[in-house]
């Protein structure tokens, strides 16, 4: 019967049979390497009995070390050790053969084993089966198929004539080595040894660049076999196994053929590995020594094509940037804050079990090639680390977070669990800091985890410092800065003794660390290509420390000192230059390239309203650390002075109005009956989070809910939204969807209809609104006015203002018994709200240097309450400030020193309050307006000059969400904003909605929207809405465009036709009114919504 190729024998158990008439029998050297019975592949009693001569002569051999161990004397220790040493390599090398012939039997039949497994062991599954978005690509595998026995004669040739004689030129000992077989597998024709499993193409994260993965699985019979003649020595490899993911990047994409200037491709992680030795190193296969051969060949791998390691193949000459693309610049750096853990499992026992102790456990944090490892806890559930790790981040997606929890033990320490997080969700959030479950085991670990950006300038690196060192319980403070080192070239070192060139090396140092380029042979001008990435604390003091060397590191061939200080002060913190060497010859130089990046929290910039904290070191709004001062104080200043960035804040309104198609997730029945959703919404931006109320069984809920946080204007920040739905247990996911921040800042405001991702159906509507702080009391009453009109009942008060505090110092506190000075903090707070300040030890005098803001309901009635206390000593003064007088100083703002009650003490203190005018809720409307009802407020929206490209804009008040409503006329009234887009030179109109509509029969209409831009009456014009079932206030929401000049639009005049289908199959529209608006009349740069009544077809003016 016919066999598959993974099902064949192992040539290592089974003589050789043919599968084919046609195949020729093997040579006699094969039957010796295939032969392991010693039968003869060809029938006869010569060969039988060379069989049985040749497996005696195996027994007998065996023998041998037992017969000289006892000639020499040996105990029978000796004996008893090289028969386990034999005993494990035979393990072992059994355990490779195993597994090469189970992963060839699976790469064979790798649809039929995969069918057989779907019900067993997900892990066991291929990467197209598991993941929805990998695919299989069964095409890339027949072009592998084809090209390989040509890439099998490329290796040859390669090793034959370029790695051969370059083995034997490097040691007089190895002169007589070579390569006497190469074979990558070609000779089984039905076995395919590299497979690509399955292919994933990632989003693009900048234009020029596309990324793909792919899940690599190599399982060949490769033989590859080496032979030093001089010392009869053989050794090899026969058969190997590598699987991986392997991401290949082409970039940059550029207008001329091949479209792709370079391909990079590197494994993620570091890819499996098992070899399969021949010949002397079969010794590699020994207990021990095995894994140790693994790991050493697997460094080599990682040094150059594991992450940060890529290999770069350009496919166009002079190719820009090649050190750029070579070894880019990381994405960013995770900060990890190994906390603590809790609820371990106890692995210790004593008395063989009976009396059950605790662990000692330690961590082991992994990201990439970057491990970390914690300090052991004794005897401890519930661990307490407090320690901190920084990694570079340089692949998002692809990159994890890994996290293993072990118990120490003085022979195998115990696994309690892991955890892992893709870097991603750490870019997304900003900052984490959460209780993560451990996988495989029981308890919970605590992890902080920032995301920082990195900056080109050094405007921040003050304040950076300052900030680190702050939140630093260590010694050393994190790191404020990364230096990036292109080492490319060197030109004219000098030459060893005897004039003979050297093999130079590098050894680039910052303080304490140091880093080793590798050695290039046999030249003085030596290229390197190689990049080498430091952490600073204060590269205001920090040197670049350059030797360069020979291999033998005892001769030093140049030196450099390079002070850091001189990047700050360079364009975009970059030097890319010749460096002239000292201690060498006259003419030795390095070329380098130094990139230097500071480390910024973006998180810590925004700034929301404060909320009860305590203090500690993950205070986002402690900023400017201060410690005390045994100097003469400064002259008394009579103002404070706060940072540039006090005070620039933005409040972000967000409306969560209505969801449409949602999932239904609610099962009843076991499943047999299918029900709806309870939706809620939860929203994240930076480290805040809220959460809408439930709506009960609805797919189409409306929350008409509105949330306020205080932003500022850095890039990079995004507004995450979700939707769950309300289970008992777990709540079952809806959907996701981003916005940009820096979007909805620019144009000040955003109505759009998001699609929910990761979810087959379903979009959620949301308004996004900046309110603009103006530091005049002049529209206070405008805006309480508008904010009462506008006010949803499941919301909370709307903000009137925003109210920035900023605490400089204190003076004259009172004594701790008479004598000690106290150890103040102080506790700002407006209602709820409060921030609490940094404790300065021991000082009458403390300064704080730290600003809060906080939301304003209502200005007039609310007050700022200040506390100061001494920690263990109680009040040491208040301060109590109405936001009234705000209301009455200039530009609202009070700078100057406070006194304190029940004290002597003084605090010098800015309060600024600004009013937080909406410029589309219609606060300037209702200045205007007259007091005639007919002439509505816009309460919710006009659309003034935006300056977005978003597709939809739209804005809508409902007519029962405003009290102030004119009636309508006896046909009804449409509500429609016109305004003109002069940065895309188009005409846009949105229709709203209609009420009150005439019904002439006895159901009411199908109401739809016609447009028509007159004098034209052809279809390049006309615009038409959806349809309406069965309503007479129907609602659309639509948005309709033209593309024309200024002039020519107001030269023009809008048609607008309301009507309704007369029957179903009739062509017939019966008219419900019109109106037509004459573009000169309306202000197309305010585009304000406006109800217009409805005329008969006799009458067509505006109204």
């Amino acid at each position: 019967m016919d066999r598959s190729p993974g099902d064949r024998p192992s040539p290592v158990d089974q003589p050789y049979v043919p599968s084919d008439p046609h195949d020729q029998p093997p040579t006699a050297h094969a039957k010796l390497d295939q032969s392991s019975g010693n039968q003869p592949a060809g029938p006869g009693a010569a060969g039988e009995a060379l069989a049985v001569l040749t497996s005696f002569g195996r027994r007998l051999l065996v023998l041998v070390p037992v017969y000289l161990a006892g000639a020499i004397g040996l105990s029978v220790g000796f004996v008893l050790f090289g028969l386990a040493l034999y005993l494990g390599w035979r393990r072992v090398r059994e355990e490779k053969e195993r597994s090469l012939r189970v992963a060839r039997q699976l790469l064979d039949d790798e649809e039929r084993l995969t069918t057989k497994t779907l019900y067993m062991s997900h892990r066991e599954l291929p990467a197209w089966v598991s993941f929805p978005d990998v695919e299989k690509a069964e095409w890339l595998n027949k072009i592998v198929a084809q090209v390989w026995p040509f890439l099998g004669q490329y290796m040859e040739k390669l090793l034959a004539e370029t790695v051969a004689p370059a083995v034997r030129g490097s040691n007089p000992h190895l002169q007589t080595f070579t390569f006497t077989r190469v074979e990558l597998g070609e000779k089984h024709s039905s076995l395919q040894p590299l497979r690509i499993v399955g292919v994933r193409v990632h989003p693009a994260q900048r234009k020029e660049q596309i990324l793909l993965d792919l899940n690599i699985s190599y399982v060949g019979d490769v033989q590859i076999d080496v032979e030093v003649k001089k010392y009869f020595c053989k050794a090899g490899v026969k058969g190997m196994q590598l699987q991986g993911v392997l991401r290949v990047i082409l970039e940059p994409l550029i207008g001329n053929l091949p479209i792709v200037g370079a391909v990079s491709m590197f494994f993620i992680r570091r890819p499996t590995l098992d070899i399969n030795w021949t010949g002397m190193t079969n010794l590699l296969d020994i207990p021990g020594l095995s894994s140790l051969s693994d790991t050493m060949i697997m460094d080599s791998i990682a040094a150059f094509l594991v992450l940060p390691n890529r290999l770069l193949v350009p496919l166009v000459p002079d190719l820009q940037d090649v050190a750029q693309l070579r070894s880019p610049l990381p994405r960013g750096i995770i900060r990890i804050h190994l906390l603590a853990a809790r609820g371990l499992s106890s692995k210790d026992k004593y008395i063989k079990g009976l009396i059950e102790g605790k662990s000692d456990p330690y961590a082991l944090v992994r990201v990439g090639t970057q491990t970390f490892c914690s300090r052991v806890i004794d005897e401890e559930l519930n661990p307490q680390w407090g320690e901190t790790y920084e990694v570079m981040v340089h692949e998002v997606p692809g990159q994890e977070i890994e996290v293993e929890v072990f118990d120490k033990d003085p022979d195998k320490d115990d696994f309690l669990g892991r955890m892992k997080l893709d870097v991603g969700k750490v870019l997304q959030a900003g900052v984490m800091d959460e209780w993560f479950p451990l996988q495989s085991g029981q308890g919970q670990v605590h992890l902080r985890l920032e995301w920082l950006s990195l900056l080109p300038d050094a405007e921040k690196l003050e304040q950076v410092l300052q900030w680190n060192r702050g939140v630093s319980s260590h010694p050393e403070p994190p790191s404020a800065a990364i230096l990036v080192v292109y080492l490319d070239r060197a030109q004219d070192l000098p030459l060893k003794k005897g004039n003979k060139e050297p093999n130079p090396m590098v050894q680039l140092s910052i303080q304490d660390v140091t880093q080793e380029s590798k050695a290039v042979y046999n030249t003085n001008c030596p290229v390197w290509e190689a990049a080498f990435r430091f952490f600073l604390q204060d590269p205001r003091s920090q040197e670049l420390d350059v030797q360069v060397k020979d291999d033998s590191r005892s001769l030093t061939l140049g030196a450099l000192t390079l002070p850091l200080a001189r990047l700050l002060t360079a364009p975009e913190l970059t030097l890319d230059q010749w460096f002239q060497l000292s201690s060498s010859g006259p003419n030795s130089r390095l070329y380098m390239k130094l990139v230097m990046r500071l480390l910024y929290l973006d998180s810590s910039e925004v700034r929301f309203p404060a909320v009860p904290s305590t203090p500690g070191a993950w205070d986002l709004d402690d900023e400017s650390p201060q410690t005390g001062s045994s100097v003469d104080a400064p002259p008394r200043p009579s103002h404070t002075t706060p940072d540039s960035n006090f005070g620039t804040e933005n409040v972000l309104r967000i409306h969560v109005l209505e969801a449409q198609d949602l999932i239904a997730k609610d099962r009843f029945l076991g499943g047999l009956v299918k029900g709806k959703s309870d939706p809620y919404v939860k929203l994240k931006l930076g480290g805040r989070s809220f959460r809408s109320r439930v709506v009960r069984e609805d797919l189409n809920p409306r929350w008409n809910e509105v949330f306020e946080v205080i932003v500022t204007s850095i890039p990079g920040q995004e507004l995450e939204v979700e939707v769950f739905d309300k289970d008992l247990d777990k709540d079952d996911f809806l959907g996701r969807c981003k916005v940009s921040l820096t979007t909805v800042l620019n144009n000040g405001f955003l109505d759009e209809w998001l699609t929910l991702e990761d979810v087959p159906s379903g979009r959620l509507h949301l308004c996004l609104e900046r309110l603009t702080p103006r530091p005049t009391a002049a529209e206070l009453e405008e805006v309480l006015q508008v904010n009462s009109l506008i006010q949803t009942q499941k919301s909370a008060e709307l903000a009137a203002a925003l109210l920035s505090v900023y605490l400089e110092r204190a003076e004259d506190l009172p004594l701790r018994k008479g004598t000690k000075p106290p150890s103040p903090y102080a506790t700002i707070a407006v209602g709820d709200t409060s921030h609490k300040t940094k404790t300065v030890s021991q000082t009458s005098a403390p300064v704080w240097d730290e600003s809060a803001s906080f939301l304003i309901r209502k200005p007039n009635s609310e007050s700022l309450e200040l506390q100061v206390q001494g920690e263990g000593t109680g009040a040491l003064g208040s301060l109590s400030l109405p936001l009234s007088e705000l209301l009455v100083a200039d530009r609202l703002c009070l700078d100057h020193w406070f006194t304190l009650s029940n004290g002597p003490g003084q605090v010098l203190l800015r309060a600024q309050l600004r009013i937080l005018v909406s410029q589309h809720s219609g606060v300037e409307a209702y200045s205007h307006s007259s007091s005639s009802l007919s002439e509505e407020p816009e309460l919710w929206g006009g659309l003034p000059h935006i300056t977005s490209s978003a597709p939809e804009l739209r804005q809508r008040l409902t007519h029962s969400d405003s009290p102030l409503e004119a009636p309508a006329g006896p046909l009804g009234q449409v509500k429609l904003t016109v305004w003109y887009y002069s940065e895309e030179r188009k005409l846009i109109s949105i229709v709203h909605s209609c009420r009150a509509l005439r019904q002439n029969g006895r159901d009411p209409p199908d109401p739809y929207v016609s447009l028509l831009l007159l004098p034209d009456k052809n279809r390049g014009t006309k615009r038409k809405s959806s349809q309406k079932k069965r309503t007479l206030n129907p609602e659309f929401d639509e948005r309709f465009e033209w593309e024309l000049p200024l002039d020519e639009a107001l030269r023009r005049k809008l048609d607008v036709s309301v009507k309704s289908s007369s029957s179903f199959m009739s062509r017939e529209r019966e008219l419900l009114g019109k109106v037509q608006l004459d573009l000169t009349e309306i202000d197309l740069s305010q585009g304000a919504a406006q109800w217009y009544d409805l005329m008969d077809d006799k009458d067509k003016g505006s109204s």
